[in-house]
């Protein structure tokens, strides 16, 4: 057991709560990829993917038990550092196999990968196998299933085709993409300015080195403070749905729909006044924020 559990075993944490509030009724055997699957779907469906209290004047808290008062007990989401931690707990208290990951995620308008660790995810052996369990990147990038690190192995789930490629070491996680079908000409794409590409779609990098959760404090606090940063441009809410997800970035909702016909992926979006702002954030994202949400959505711009 790594230190994010062993230190969680005097806090207070219960999985029975956690369990709770994602729903969450089945069985915890047999330790296999089924029961691994079950239990990452109902967190990505009733845990957002979310930074909002950068727009409420707060900061994200730092840590697992911090993560745990979140999300278990105030009922709000959370980014990769939160959802993918509090995962790895779950996980290692039900007695999986679980080793925390660090990522580079790409940046489309500079067609690069970050060079900053910048994502957490979750590698579990099950079985002699190797899976990355990632609950924690939301919106269209959001991996429904566990991925078997296989190099070069295509891998369909209902959001799209995901694939991971091994080069040096260096593993690269991609998505295929389906083309879009909206009643909107003028419908853009949903990945924060970047062209749209109805190929592939990279999405991180990453390694097999183990990593502790204080490799990414640093990023933590410049990811909630630089001004470029995509979460400080963007108040983002998202949640997965049982045909696609649900996404508020600043006033614009957007619901998608994955599939929806002749293999085209159905996008309908809606401009909300601030007042829908905080009624949407209540239903359907069961969110009731303690401070006020300013929302914000500013486009980004490729650094120099």
């Amino acid at each position: 057991m790594n230190s994010a559990a062993a230190g969680a075993q005097h806090s207070g944490m219960k999985l029975k709560e956690y369990f709770a509030r994602i729903s969450y009724k089945g069985p915890l055997r047999p330790l296999d990829l089924k029961t691994l699957t079950a239990v990452l779907q109902c967190h990505i469906r009733s845990v957002p993917f979310e930074n909002l209290n950068i727009h409420c004047g707060e900061t994200i808290g730092f840590g697992l038990e911090a993560a745990y008062e979140k999300i278990v007990q105030s009922h709000r989401g959370g980014w990769c550092l939160e959802n993918n931690l509090l995962l790895s707990w779950v996980f290692q208290t039900m007695g999986y196999d679980v080793t925390l990951l660090g990522g580079h995620v790409y940046v489309p308008l500079e067609d690069r990968y970050d060079a900053a660790m910048n994502h957490l995810l979750l590698k579990v052996v099950i079985d002699s196998k190797v899976y990355i369990a990632d609950g924690g990147f939301g919106i269209a990038f959001q991996l429904w299933e566990p991925l078997e690190l296989v190099s070069g192995k295509d891998q369909p789930q209902k959001p799209g085709i995901f694939h991971v490629t091994e080069d040096n070491g260096v593993w690269y996680f991609d998505k295929i993409k389906r083309k879009v079908y909206s009643s909107d000409p003028e419908n853009k794409s949903l990945y924060f300015d970047g062209p749209e590409d109805l190929a592939c779609k990279k999405i991180y990098s990453f390694t097999l080195k183990p990593r502790t959760i204080e490799e990414f404090l640093e990023q933590s606090t410049i990811l909630q403070t630089v001004p470029e940063s995509l979460f400080v441009k963007k108040s983002i809410c998202s949640l997965q749905t049982t045909s696609g997800f649900q996404v508020l970035i600043g006033w614009t909702l957007t619901e998608t729909k994955y599939d929806y016909k002749d293999n085209m992926d159905l996008v309908e979006r809606t401009t909300l006044t601030d007042e829908e702002v905080e009624k949407t954030l209540e239903e359907p994202f069961n969110i009731r924020l303690k401070k006020k949400l300013v929302p914000r959505n500013e486009s980004l711009v490729p650094t120099s």
